[in-house]
């Protein structure tokens, strides 16, 4: 047999059979649910009389109407009832595993699925939402799905998939003090344009991505929607399998150590190829920020913003002029010193326990600056559970921080947490586009490291003033 890449031995095990048109029927192995997507999608397989096919292989939680607040109900948000209540309403009358508000387990369903170990190597996992490919983190085939695909795949434990082409990003080199992996993957968003993986899995690797953990792999694997793949994913190592044992749903026993030797035949064997191959050496690479409204429109942090002009594609170029417009800056401005009123750490992007660590080295001591309204969220109960337990609650706390209950919060834009018209945002997660976070909500993609320094300082810090807040 030819050499094969992770993604190719994952599609091959999964694969069901050929269909016209070139696309394909593909197994699922792990269904998972929110409240958004999947109401309409319940209601399609009531009227046509059909049942979930494989209820113990589904999974719910409430997470992107919900309120954080801490004093949180079902009607806290404004339409949310209704939601949350049919999810609930659903998962019990169908059978399934739902975590609810008031379960420890309850958090962004991006979090959840690997904390859970619902998410495995060699796994296929659908989820309607478009950052699904998180858990590809673990050396899972994992991709977002639209709500008439929710309903088929509770149906038939399948998907239809059109064949991506495959993609290989390689990072190498160490990286420098106060860039870690959001800057990796923010940096070749911007290098490859948010169409530049239209049509491919990507599989990241190198020995950069080797050096992160488990959880900042994670925050690599769910923007690779923002550079238009559907898939994003990393072989499987150690360091994954020293994060899965134990956890809720992962094997246990015997059926451990056979996963464990399958598991290990999943990285891509040598001399497999792959349709592209990007590289990209992170030891050059500075903290980065988005400048604009599209993850692509990103620079690091002490660049200075780029002319419109300056891009050879019109449809760039008037992207360009808009955004300045819209996010109120001019070309040759500097990122470094903007003055911010919102910090948002949060999302399926940057809300693990990692994340709240490296925030909270930053935020230890000091205090939020006046005009700020700082929010932390962590991704699940479980997360905010074990932060409290180390105290970082109180780090953030005692700094000024809002410590608030798991949920999507500010990133979608769909419960109350939400930035004003004109106000500026630096934020953990992965949208920066026009009214994401709010209507006229001007928004900077950021690290957590980042977001932290701007709360402390009311502004974004460049390097020195990073050096000066960790020394």
């Amino acid at each position: 047999m030819a050499p094969r890449t992770l993604f190719q031995k994952i599609w091959d095990d999964h694969h069901v059979a050929e269909l016209e048109g070139g696309r394909h029927l593909v197994a699922v192995d792990r269904h998972v649910l929110h409240e958004v997507t999947s109401p309409q999608a319940f209601a399609g397989l009531e009227k046509a009389g059909r049942a979930v096919r494989h209820p113990e292989l589904t999974f719910a939680t409430n997470d992107h109407i919900v309120s954080t607040d801490v004093a949180r109900t079902d009607a806290t948000v404004p339409g949310g009832e209704t939601m949350i209540k049919a999810m609930r309403r659903n998962a019990h009358a169908h059978g399934i595993q739902l975590f609810d508000l008031g379960d420890v387990r309850q958090g962004i369903v991006h979090v959840i699925a690997p904390e859970l170990a619902i998410a495995l190597p060699g796994v296929t996992l659908a989820c309607g939402d478009s950052h699904t490919s998180t858990v590809g983190a673990l050396g899972a085939l994992a991709w977002g799905i639209g709500t008439s695909e929710v309903e088929h795949i509770l149906a038939t434990q399948c998907a239809i998939l059109t064949r991506p082409k495959t993609m290989r990003v390689t990072f190498s080199g160490t990286a420098p003090a106060f860039v870690g992996a959001k800057d990796f993957i923010l940096a070749l968003i911007a290098r490859i344009g948010t169409a530049g993986a239209t049509g491919y899995a990507v599989e990241y690797a190198g020995e950069a991505i080797a050096a992160l953990s488990v959880e900042e792999r994670m925050t690599v694997c769910n923007m690779s929607v923002e550079a238009g793949a559907r898939m994003g994913l990393m072989a499987p190592d150690e360091k994954v399998f020293a994060y899965l044992q134990g956890r809720a749903y992962a094997p246990k026993g015997e059926a451990w150590n056979h996963a464990l030797a399958y598991w290990r035949t999943l990285p891509s064997d040598p001399g497999a190829t792959y349709d592209a191959q990007i590289a990209i050496d992170v030891s050059q690479l500075s903290p980065q920020v988005s400048w604009g409204t599209s993850p692509e429109q990103t620079i690091g942090v002490e660049d200075a913003i780029p002319h419109p002009d300056s891009f050879d594609d019109p449809v760039r170029r008037r992207a360009a002029e808009r955004a300045l417009d819209y996010i109120g800056l001019r070309p040759g401005e500097r990122l470094a010193g903007l003055a911010v009123q919102k910090v948002f750490i949060g999302s399926c992007t940057n809300s693990r326990l990692a994340d709240l660590r490296a925030a909270a080295r930053i935020v230890a001591g000091r205090k939020v600056a006046d005009g700020v309204r700082a929010l932390v969220v962590p991704g699940s109960g479980t997360v905010r559970a074990a932060a409290e337990a180390e105290g970082l609650d109180r780090i953030f706390r005692d700094a000024g921080f809002e410590w608030r209950h798991a949920g999507c919060s500010m990133c979608a834009g769909l419960n109350a947490d939400k930035v004003g018209a004109g106000e500026r945002c630096i934020a953990t997660s992965n949208r920066n586009f026009e009214g994401r976070q709010g209507p006229g909500a001007r928004t900077h993609l950021a690290s957590p490291v980042m977001a932290a320094a701007a709360a402390v300082t009311g502004r974004i810090a460049d390097r020195r003033m990073l050096q000066e807040l960790s020394s």
